[in-house]
């Protein structure tokens, strides 16, 4: 199995003729498995955010038809609708808790750990914040100085909140890297930098655009509210309005730009270079900020990065089958355990998994 298709199958780029063949190399024997499980190691520390990636290919096929099954768990508050089979949904435990840790401007590192509120000084030793077991609260504006930016990372399996100088609200999902003014100027616009996925709820400034830079995107708004997912793993920055308005432009031709109206989302594709406007329910893209996962109509590929993004998990699927199937339906984040969500699932689609510490092995019956 050439190196090729092997990259090829990790970035979602992978024909449905290779993944069979990939998936056929695999299974001839254990050192095949292993060297996958390497090179999904190494290929994973090349990415910007911290911890696994998906490996579920992102293939355009229909799924096989068959009946419409519903499966409901009490225990865990858990409702999927599959078309031709079922989701899988892990919650793992790390021996060692990643932690989210906070870069100042001038390199220190802060870890935001712990059940009390601490003080957040600047390098002169000015209160510049205060640090919450969920959340940083930072306040007030500079005047004619050069803007100093920290930088916030969250690990895989944890989300974090912001409220930064000027009073914007913003929500970091798992697996995101916030860059971010210490105290915003009062002149100029308000620049941010995300990679990852971010709820913001902008405070109104007209005379201060707020413009975060994502990827090959820029987003411009005022004051509003909407959510943007740009993962370094994905080929796409998407940006979904709930109200005001904004503008999405390619970071480097302004002049390529899409103005949104609430319930729109726009997406940037890197390879094409080409901006995309169209109607959503919104819901469905923030849904993770009230503590759910919910899907409609979505491919597995889509689905397993963000379960491994949610539960700092490693999935490896060997299932051609699933790696078909498109799946709607809404899944409670706290309330999950692997082996009974495993073991009711099976009830449905039969199928055999292996789980060795923090990664989680799906395969056909034999």
């Amino acid at each position: 199995m050439t190196s090729e298709i092997i990259n090829k199958y990790l970035s979602n780029e992978a024909s449905e003729k290779e993944v069979q063949a990939l998936f056929d190399w695999i299974e001839a024997s254990e050192e095949n498995k292993q060297q996958f499980i390497k090179a999904k190691k190494i290929w994973a520390l090349t990415t910007l955010s911290s911890g696994f990636v998906a490996t579920a290919p992102a293939i355009q096929t229909k799924p096989k038809k068959s009946n419409r099954r519903y499966l409901q768990y009490a225990a865990t508050f858990l409702v999927l609708l599959g078309l031709g089979t079922t989701i899988y949904l892990f919650n793992s435990k790390s021996d060692a808790p990643k932690e989210i840790v906070l870069e100042l401007g001038d390199g220190r590192l802060e870890y935001i750990s712990g059940k009390t509120e601490t003080k957040l000084l600047n390098n002169k030793g000015v209160l510049v914040a205060k640090k919450f077991p969920n959340e940083i609260v930072y306040f007030g504006k500079v005047q004619d100085q050069k803007v100093i930016y920290n930088t916030l990372s969250v690990p895989y399996g944890k989300r974090f909140k912001l409220k930064l100088s000027d009073g914007t609200a913003v929500s970091l999902n798992s697996g995101t890297i916030l860059r971010y003014p210490e105290q915003f100027g009062l002149n100029g616009n308000r620049n941010v930098y995300l990679t990852g996925e971010a709820f913001f709820e902008v405070a109104k400034d007209k005379s201060h655009p707020f413009i975060v830079h994502a990827n090959q995107a820029d987003i411009e708004v005022l004051g509003t509210t909407f959510n943007i997912s740009a993962y370094p793993e994905n080929p796409t920055v998407n940006s979904t309005l709930i109200e005001g308005s904004i503008q999405m432009s390619e970071a480097l031709n302004s002049s390529n730009t899409i103005l949104l109206k609430p319930n729109q989302m726009a997406t940037w594709q890197n390879n094409s270079k080409k901006l995309f406007v169209k109607e959503v329910d919104p819901m469905l893209y923030v849904a993770w900020t009230k503590g759910e996962l919910t899907f409609k109509d979505t491919p597995f590929s889509t689905i397993a990065k963000m379960i491994q993004r949610t539960y700092d998990v490693e999935i490896i699927n060997e299932n051609s089958d699933l790696a078909r199937q498109n799946f709607t339906g809404t899944i409670n984040i706290s309330a999950s355990s692997v082996e009974n969500i495993l073991d009711l699932l099976k009830r449905d689609t039969p199928f055999n998994y292996s789980i060795q510490h923090k990664t989680i092995t799906i395969t056909n019956l034999r």
